[in-house]
């Protein structure tokens, strides 16, 4: 081998040893003083931000900024007046349809008044429940076997007088898909109480199944704010009111 060549060999050597270590050493090095400076509650804001569509993230700013401000939809709540309640969540199987059953569970003798469907942004039709929905529902008196998948419909969205979404994607994408409808949207984190501090209820889709208990939980919660509220707008039935709340309670959507 030439000198030359010598020298070619050590300057790319020197390349791979000199440089690109440290441009990479240089790079851990910016992400470990962002991690030690940065909030970490603004580095999951921001990745928030990023996971959105691109066309989608000034919506979420608006609504994050409003929110945090007071002044959005994380604490609104639907008029007590609405009759026809419309839950969406991102594929139907296992916040939304859990929402449907349990407030037709509470709503008891009263259901009649009511129009309550639920349905997935990204719903594919026919789908079931998820397994871990089915097997929590009974612990809240809930049997979640015969439901199916729903598509959320231009139409479900124009009949309902309440739409409540679980979290900023089921909000933003509900906003940016009908924008006429942007009035009659919420979050149902709203009826969860000061104890709950957050706006959204998280996806257990990709959690446990204790996970998914623990948002069934949050889930009655509001559910049982939410019917409380809308029932003392309801006339009481000749008969004496609200029957008692039934044992067991299965939705078939």
């Amino acid at each position: 081998m030439t000198e030359t060549s010598n020298q070619t060999v050590d300057t790319v050597a020197g390349t791979r040893n000199g440089d690109a270590v440290p441009a990479k050493s240089s790079r851990g090095s910016a992400k470990a003083l962002v991690s030690r400076f940065v909030p970490k509650s603004l580095l999951k804001e921001l990745q928030t931000y990023r996971s959105f569509k691109e066309n989608h993230r000034p919506i979420y700013l608006k609504l994050r900024l409003l929110d945090l401000m007071g002044m959005g939809n994380g604490k609104r709540k639907a008029p007590p007046s609405a009759r026809s309640l419309l839950f969406v969540c991102f594929g139907n199987r296992m916040r939304s349809p859990m929402c449907e059953a349990l407030i037709i569970q509470e709503l008891g003798r009263q259901r009649d008044d009511f129009k309550i469907r639920s349905a997935g942004l990204h719903a594919e039709t026919g789908n079931t429940a998820h397994h871990w929905a089915i097997a929590a529902a009974p612990e809240f008196g809930i049997a979640l076997e015969p439901h199916r998948a729903a598509l959320l419909t231009p139409e479900m969205v124009s009949s309902a007088d309440a739409i409540f979404a679980m979290d900023y994607h089921n909000e933003v994408e509900l906003v940016a898909t009908y924008p006429e409808a942007r009035g009659k949207i919420f979050m149902l984190g709203a009826y969860a109480g000061d104890s709950y501090p957050d706006v959204e209820i998280a996806d257990p889709y990709h959690g446990t199944p204790e996970q998914t208990r623990d948002c069934y939980r949050i889930l009655q919660r509001c559910i049982r704010q939410l019917a409380s509220e809308v029932l003392a707008d309801v006339r009481p039935a000749a008969s004496g009111g609200r029957a008692p709340v039934a044992g067991d309670v299965s939705i078939d959507s």
